[in-house]
């Protein structure tokens, strides 16, 4: 019976649209069935869909069949075509169908505004400095944290693009925020037509760690813990990445994402990459490239719980900037650097596991690795052990009022931040409360409060912090 609704459903939407529209999105209401053209609380995404008008031998056994087409990816990496179908016997159409229309016409633009209020309760607000958020700090309190903008499309049969610039960015060392700069350059190329392999060119996400994949719009915390993004600060690097991702595993990612449990887009189950390694929008120090490997699965049990594991590993050889003079002690040095001109050893392997809210939630990370890390006591840049992670709870429930998202996270790191000057050690112990509020899919609210116990990584002696920080965030989605 419920089958027979669903069908009904579909074929009553579709009815609507013309051959040569748009293609419609659909989703079903898990407790209803009914189908809605629009994401919301509680609906699951069907796929993207068009009307196809069958000549009159066509079986009755493939008569209901709709063509696939790509679709608007909700979020930083989730930009593989929609390939689900419906049909009698619930067949799937193994080829991505070509795009239609002159390639200007396939482009998509979507993006979202983050804008913060931070205050400092108590503590040394004048010394506080984070790397995820320069508006933490002495006298600062609203921000533009993020103004992402996305140009993006399947402008062939093979290749999409991705274009992002972000105004919301505050260069390092400058006072002015809001400057453009580059987040996202790439394109996707499949390598065969059911697009399971793909070859991502250009500067994009390095494939390390689930949190530093997950787009902060879909994000519960307002930054990223630091032992994961440490070694991957912005996320982003210029290189080549090989993506493999199965259908199956394909679908669960993009379900994950658009029905709002906060995934972390599709990234393939495995993946491989050769990037530069100085991150992005960071001219080359070396010769020597950074390799990454990454793999995860979205398993999804028969309650329908969705559980994602999986490891990531990079390895390669860090240039550190020009070390500046210091006085730590009493002592003024500048520090010496054990590695040549190629650079530091740089390597870390991580685990990730997530147990997505439905509606309670676990998502954990842990890495350990070694790269190049200040050392005091012999006034020198070597390389040095480093580990740290976050567990994060959360509890998420939908209602006439939109979705509600209560979180608590604890974060611990021990190792370099390698991308500051001198590269100075960095020790991170932090436990976060706050709840997320989405009355409608283009508004999101979110309140949290942090106990900070952090190394200042940007200013000399390089002095712990603790503090007691409220901060509000109103993100809209257009």
């Amino acid at each position: 019976m419920k089958r027979s609704i669903l069908a009904v459903g579909l074929l009553a939407a579709m009815s609507n649209v013309n051959a040569a529209e748009a293609d419609v999105e659909l989703y079903v209401d898990q407790k209803t069935r009914q189908i809605f053209a629009e994401p919301g609380p509680g609906r699951t995404r069907l796929g993207a869909f068009r009307k196809v008008d069958e000549p009159a031998a066509t079986s009755h056994a493939t008569a209901n069949v709709a063509a696939p087409s790509a679709a608007t990816a909700p979020a930083d990496g989730d930009h593989r075509p929609a390939e689900t179908t419906v049909s009698a016997s619930t067949a799937r159409v193994a080829a991505v169908k070509p795009p239609v229309g002159p390639w200007h016409e396939r482009l998509q633009l979507r993006g979202y505004v983050q804008m913060r209020y931070n205050q400092v309760l108590s503590g040394d607000e004048a010394r506080l400095a984070t790397p995820g958020d320069r508006f933490l700090g002495a006298n600062q309190s609203f921000g533009l944290r993020r103004v992402r903008l996305v140009i993006s499309g399947q402008v062939s049969e093979r290749v999409f693009v991705y274009l992002q610039p972000d105004f919301g960015s505050t260069p390092t060392g400058s006072s002015t925020s809001n400057f453009g700069q580059l987040r996202d350059a790439y394109a996707d190329i499949n390598l065969d037509r059911a697009g399971e392999w793909r070859l991502r060119a250009g500067q994009s996400k390095v494939p390390y760690g689930f949190e530093n994949l997950q787009s902060s719009q879909n994000r519960l915390a307002p930054d990223r813990a630091d032992a994961l993004n440490a070694g991957v600060r912005d996320e982003r690097d210029l290189g080549v990445f090989l993506y493999y991702s199965p259908k199956v595993a394909a679908q669960r990612f993009g379900e994950l994402t658009k029905s709002g449990l906060k995934g972390s887009g599709d990234y393939g189950v495995l993946g491989l990459g050769v990037y530069n390694g100085q991150g992005a929008n960071r001219a080359e120090g070396n010769d020597r490239r950074h390799v990454v490997l990454h793999a995860t699965w979205p398993f999804k049990l028969s309650s329908g719980q969705f559980v994602q594991v999986g490891a990531d590993a990079y390895a390669g050889q860090y240039r550190v900037g020009t070390p500046t003079s210091i006085k730590i002690d009493g002592t003024s040095f500048t520090p010496a650097v054990d590695a040549g001109i190629q650079g530091s050893t740089d390597r870390r392997v991580a685990a990730h596991v997530i147990w997505y809210p439905q509606p309670f939630g676990l998502q954990a990370e842990w890495t350990v690795g070694e790269g190049p890390q200040l050392d005091v006591a012999q006034q020198r840049i070597r390389t040095r052990s480093l580990r740290g992670g976050y567990v994060q709870a959360m509890l998420r429930r939908t209602g006439a009022y939109g979705v509600l998202t209560p979180y608590l996270k604890w974060q611990t790191y021990r190792g370099a931040a390698k991308f500051d000057t001198n590269a100075p050690r960095m020790l991170v112990d932090e436990l976060e409360a706050g709840v997320e509020w989405q009355p409608s899919n283009a508004l999101e609210i979110a309140v949290a409060y942090a106990n900070m116990r952090r190394t200042n990584t940007r200013q000399a002696p390089y002095p712990r912090v603790r503090a007691n920080v409220a901060r509000v965030q109103l993100q809209w989605n257009f």
